[in-house]
């Protein structure tokens, strides 16, 4: 069974049911915002409650924080997740509040490391990292592959992206043809001329026009030839239903400019997730590699302390298993790092063959706690999609006045200058000039058909503006609670990672030391490998809060466009 959805701005959410080993599987796919929320919850409660479930997230592109409540509902009644993609993955991952642990993790878990992730006082709005190659790979010869290695920062990145990015420029068509569409309902308001030249010789059946033949007559006239060249035109005098119509093409057009910048809102948000995302990859990588390096030492270590005769060749042997496992990870890391540059490429719409790299480094500087309701009032202001559903509130209305006034008498003008004659030489000058009043009397019910509609359209607008002011002020009190949470689990994680540097060196004094063996290293290793995961899932949620944030405000493009 298939579920699809149409939506205004070339965005789509299918869903597709299936059964599998008695299970129902949800395949879910597009982007999870907005209405589209209320399309999956209709499906799992009329299809899935009561019954074993998976929702399948692997084709999602974008979750809201709507979405990521619904999926959160869906898990406590019993509903599994699945989901590939870093940042999905992180998603499902704080849903079901697993530890972050095994192979099919995005991030993966990485042990033992001495590198220590303390970034205070750092912000990704560093200063922008001079990138001479950023166009280099652009302006070759077509079909020849780019040359050198693109450095990006976020501030880049989210100016390619508004250039480039199909979505952003598909939204920005749509806008201009809404414009176009104004100014075609502001001609029918102007004078209409038009220029005709005819030349034309005619010859008639008398017969046939006169209905019966008459003895004496010919029974033909002609040929006669007629020339005739001038201008002609219209021009409405008076008609308030053209003009109403003129207004709310206008507020239409408003209301798709609007969609314009919500559009690029979400196109930044998409490009900061995925590059924020792409600094966790990286820094995943320099901590495994740091993990590879302090592991290679304990196990030289070990061997020493063996050679030493000091200590056993099971220590040395453990030592080596660790070595080799965080190997493995460092592997699963790079992966992972080079999957997330792929994604980022893709929304930068860049030559598949341009290498590229980040310029940035994850960071944290702390911020005051934004106020709920300044907050709220804030992004009832600054939000687009807001502004554009008060336009189309007003087209309706518009509409509606349109529908009504078009019982009102109307009056044209027309005419037109020609010169006339038998031949172009043998021509006078002509003219026909007409003022017309027209009152329509009976339109077998049209009017008032109209009427109700555009009513019923202004209703329909009203649910939908008190639905989106409710959707709006979800976006802000859930990116301020995760905000929040997100700064106190940065500070958490440091000192997590403080208390484990300091467990590691004890153990290996004590191990060296002979005092113990090294289990109680691996131990520590561990513990440090856990602490530097959090540290850096720490900093990417604070980091990802901001931008939600930003994003719940109508802010995005402010903050971090430049």
């Amino acid at each position: 069974m298939h579920l699809l959805k149409p939506s205004r701005i070339a965005s789509m959410l299918r869903i597709t049911i299936d059964k599998k080993r008695g299970k129902t599987v949800l395949s879910v796919e597009g982007r999870l915002a907005g209405p589209w929320v209320g399309t999956l919850e209709q499906c799992w409660r009329e299809r899935a409650a009561g019954e074993k479930f998976n929702v399948d997230l692997c084709g999602v592109s974008f979750i809201d924080a709507a979405g990521k409540v619904l999926l959160k509902e869906i898990h406590q009644q019993g509903g599994k997740l699945i989901a590939e993609g870093c940042l999905n993955q992180a998603i499902v991952e704080e849903i079901e509040g697993r530890d972050r642990t095994g192979k099919g993790n995005c991030w993966g878990r990485k042990k033992g490391s001495h590198i220590i992730f303390y970034v205070a006082f750092f912000s990704l709005l560093i200063t922008p990292v001079v990138a001479e190659a950023q166009t280099a790979g652009q302006s070759g010869l077509p079909g020849s592959a780019p040359s050198g290695v693109m450095r990006l920062t976020l501030d880049q990145a989210v100016s390619l992206a508004l250039k480039q990015n199909p979505t952003a420029q598909i939204a920005i068509l749509t806008a201009a043809e809404s414009v176009q569409d104004k100014n075609v309902a502001r001609s029918a308001l102007l004078p209409q001329a038009n220029l005709a030249v005819s030349d034309t010789v005619e010859r008639i059946n008398l017969q046939a026009f006169l209905g019966a033949r008459i003895p004496g007559f010919p029974e033909h006239a002609g040929p006669f030839q007629v020339f005739s060249a001038g201008p002609a035109f219209t021009a409405p005098v008076f008609d308030l239903t053209l003009f109403r119509r003129y207004q709310e093409a206008r507020r239409t057009a408003n209301a798709g400019k609007a969609d314009s910048l919500s559009t690029r809102e979400q196109v930044i948000l998409l490009v900061v997730s995925q590059y924020i995302g792409t600094l966790r990859a990286v820094a995943n990588v320099q901590a495994s590699q740091s993990r590879v390096d302090l592991a290679q030492a304990l196990y030289d270590q070990a061997a020493d302390v063996q050679k030493e005769g000091v200590g056993t060749g099971i220590d040395t042997l453990r030592a080596n298993v660790e070595l080799q496992n965080e190997k493995q990870r460092l592997l699963e890391a790079q992966d992972d790092r080079d999957t997330s540059l792929f994604g980022l490429s893709r929304l930068l719409n860049l030559d598949p063959r341009q290498a590229i790299e980040l310029a940035d480094s994850l960071g944290f500087f702390d911020t005051p706690q934004p106020e709920v309701g300044a907050s709220i009032d804030t992004a009832l202001n600054q939000r687009q999609e807001w502004k554009a559903m008060e336009e189309r509130v007003k087209a309706a209305g518009l509409e509606k006045k349109a529908s009504a006034e078009s019982r009102l008498p109307k009056v044209d003008f027309t005419g037109n200058w020609a010169y006339l004659g038998g031949s172009s030489t043998t021509g006078i000058p002509t003219y026909n000039y007409e003022a017309e009043v027209s009152v329509p009397i009976f339109t077998g019910g049209r009017i008032h058909a109209e009427i109700v509609k555009a009513d019923l359209e202004i209703q329909k607008l009203q649910q939908q503006e008190d639905d989106l002011r409710n959707q709006i002020a979800l976006d802000v009190k859930t990116a301020l609670i995760n905000l929040d949470s997100a700064r106190n689990q940065v500070t958490v994680a440091n000192l997590g990672v403080q208390l484990s540097k300091e467990e590691v060196d004890q153990a290996r004094d004590r191990f060296r030391a002979g005092v113990a063996n090294n289990i109680e290293v691996i131990q520590a290793q561990d513990s440090l490998a856990r602490a530097n995961d959090n540290q850096i899932a720490a900093l990417y949620r604070f980091n990802q809060a901001r931008a939600d944030y930003a994003r719940s405000i109508g802010q995005m493009e402010r903050v971090y466009s430049k």
